[in-house]
């Protein structure tokens, strides 16, 4: 059988505890059993070099990392040589910003500058990701999506998708028939329930509405590198709490 990807965790989700005690969070992360971390900034630390320190000193590793767009069109090296020194392989865009993303030209110019920055990011041994919100699935004039256009201009080899399956499915997306039409073309996957109900809550995995023992099997189908927990808001329940009980229902199902 394909394996089973690693789990790790979307640090946004712990982010107002990484920002006073980042090195404290994620050991933490690791004695809830989590194997990696996505990272989401640098917490209350001051270097990437202290960020590698706190992830060795957790025994954990860093799956990948959201870098903002403007960042690494504005200065590019910094931002690798940054990531470089944590040790990271995978830089994900996490959003696009509206002003760009108003028309198909927009999503065709944008495709062009992920292409660049995914030229970079291979020459030195790093992937380009791009993480999907809802609005990726807007139809323009041409019939086609956001997310068509983004993925049918950009270079397969240059730029994967970060499948985040939450926003698949509140896009209107079934995620595992998506997972299953952008193939080996993920490589990083965020799961992310959703409460049942009109207002669509995000949810620990495993207590809402999607299918994760379909998702997991897609994901070995497919050789998904990471499962990536996030959970953009917890409510009233303490993050630690929340990506606890992800961690425990994907052990339940076999794939933690």
């Amino acid at each position: 059988m394909p394996a089973t990807p690693p789990i790790a965790v979307q640090l946004y989700t712990l982010r107002d505890l990484t920002k006073t005690d980042f090195a404290g969070t994620l050991k933490e992360v690791a004695k809830i059993g989590y194997t990696g971390v996505e990272l989401a900034g640098f917490g209350n630390l001051n270097s990437p070099q202290d960020v590698k320190r706190a992830v060795d000193a957790a025994g954990l590793k860093v799956c990948g990392a959201h870098v903002g767009l403007e960042g690494l069109e504005k200065e590019l090296n910094k931002q690798l040589d940054e990531q470089a020194a944590i040790g990271n392989k995978n830089v994900v865009v996490p959003y696009m910003p509206d002003t760009r993303r108003k028309d198909a030209a927009g999503w065709r110019q944008v495709a062009e500058s992920l292409n660049t920055i995914g030229e970079a990011c291979q020459s030195r041994g790093m992937q380009l990701g791009y993480h999907n919100h809802s609005f990726e699935f807007q139809v323009f004039d041409n019939g086609k999506t956001g997310m068509d256009i983004l993925f049918e201009h950009t270079d397969p080899r240059l730029v994967k998708a970060e499948l985040d399956l939450f926003w698949v499915k509140h896009g209107g997306q079934d995620p595992v028939q998506y997972l299953n039409q952008f193939g080996r073309r993920t490589n990083l996957v965020h799961l992310k329930d959703m409460a049942p109900g009109a207002d669509r809550k995000f949810a620990p995995v495993g207590t809402g509405t999607l299918d994760f023992k379909a998702i997991i099997e897609a994901c070995r189908k497919h050789g998904v590198q990471w499962g990536i927990v996030e959970q953009d808001s917890t409510y009233d329940v303490p993050p630690l709490q929340a990506i606890r009980t992800s961690f425990e229902n994907l052990k339940k199902i076999g794939a933690a």
